[in-house]
């Protein structure tokens, strides 16, 4: 009897494992099979939207390349401990505009229309707050950041709210795609607050006139952000 009732346990614990096993496997295979599924595909709205933003991020960040050229042309030589700072900061924007034009070209998106006049643009900004001060070109530096800082977490906003993805197991979330992009913008924008951080430390509120030039060039980027994405 006492070999019987053994037996009898051993059939009820090896049935029990076989169950659990069952059922973890099971498990397993359902995360995979949804891990294989697809998002649903983008809608054309959403499509469009995503291409005003690789344009107009792509011509920002070619803007604000240019800006520090013309801020390194002038200043560099003349304000020596100024050019290490200058040139890092130049160096993250040449970065930036690589990595937009890399998502431009994958993405074939058309590029801004008036690309030219952004370049001419830019630098000139640059290089004339420049030759007003050094203050001056760190007043421009903060007004444009500040500009960019806002204009990327709208983006971000957007992406968060308005690309959430079903699976045809129900499951939502975002695909790897925009989880890219979007991460990509969210280190771009703490990097632009960084120089915004910088100019503020190097006296760009010592710029006269300060509050219309910051003003002045934060109305200018905010038109060129506005044109950017629609031409």
């Amino acid at each position: 009897m006492l070999f019987i009732a053994k037996n009898s346990a051993t059939r009820r614990l090896f049935s029990i494992v076989h169950a659990s096993r069952a059922e973890s496997s099971k498990a397993v295979k359902t995360t995979t099979s949804n891990e294989n599924e697809k998002f649903e595909a983008l809608s054309d709205a959403q499509k469009a939207y995503l291409n005003r933003v690789i344009r107009v991020d792509q011509a920002g960040e070619l803007g604000a390349n240019y800006i520090y050229a013309g801020q390194y042309f002038v200043l560099a030589n003349k304000h020596r401990h100024l050019k290490p700072i200058l040139q890092e900061m130049w160096d993250q924007e040449i970065q930036h505009h690589k990595v937009f034009n890399e998502l431009q070209l994958k993405r074939r998106v058309r590029p801004s229309l008036l690309t030219p006049m952004w370049k001419v643009g830019a630098f000139a900004m640059g290089s004339l707050t420049a030759l007003l001060s050094p203050a001056g070109a760190m007043a421009c530096t903060e007004a444009v950041e500040t500009v960019i800082g806002n204009h990327y977490n709208a983006q971000l906003r957007c992406l968060n709210d308005q690309f959430q993805f079903k699976k045809p197991s129900g499951v939502t979330g975002q695909s790897e795609e925009i989880k890219d992009l979007a991460s990509t913008i969210a280190q771009f924008r703490d990097e632009e607050l960084e120089h915004l951080d910088t100019a503020v430390l190097h006296d760009s509120h010592k710029a006269v006139p300060y509050m219309l030039l910051t003003g002045t060039i934060k109305t200018i980027c905010r038109a060129a952000i506005w044109t950017a994405e629609r031409v």
